[in-house]
């Protein structure tokens, strides 16, 4: 019988390195405003993509849709996005941050890069030229659409 050794297996490994870093990052905005990652995954598209809806939001941030839904109930009870009915589907919602959103997401921005800076540190240069080519070659094979994928993105 052929036996997988789960902790030598790349998805495995990826899925648990992916876990870690999230982990890692969550510290920042569980601690600064008590995010959630739903939370933070949908203020952070926002705050970068401007007005949404939360299809897009879903789509962009891998996220289900109760998720997206939860997350957007949360930061609107906050005052920190508001919710404007389209004009032509009334189904359909479009979402932006307020000034208070925008507030709090232009304060996590600096704390995302620098953390995302401190996480490459931990590797030499060619370590970090390897993560960030292999990354963005794995995305590439498996048709996902990265904007900078020269780049390594901080999941949180």
């Amino acid at each position: 019988m052929d036996i997988l050794e789960l902790e030598s297996f790349l998805p495995y490994r990826l899925y648990r390195l992916a876990d870690a870093v999230s982990h890692e990052f969550s510290k920042i905005y569980k601690d600064r405003h008590g995010l959630t990652r739903p939370e933070w995954r949908t203020l952070a598209g926002l705050g970068q993509h401007g007005t949404m809806t939360a299809k897009a939001l879903g789509e962009q941030s891998a996220m289900h849709k109760t998720k997206v839904s939860r997350a957007v109930a949360e930061l609107e009870r906050r005052r920190w996005l508001t919710r404007t009915p389209d004009e032509s589907d009334r189904r359909v919602e479009h979402l932006t941050l307020t000034k208070a959103g925008l507030a709090a997401y232009r304060e996590m921005v600096p704390l995302a890069k620098a953390f995302e800076r401190e996480l490459l540190a931990r590797l030499g240069a060619e370590e970090q030229t390897a993560i960030v080519d292999g990354v963005a070659a794995l995305e590439a094979c498996l048709g996902q659409s990265v904007v900078g994928a020269n780049r390594m993105s901080s999941e949180g």
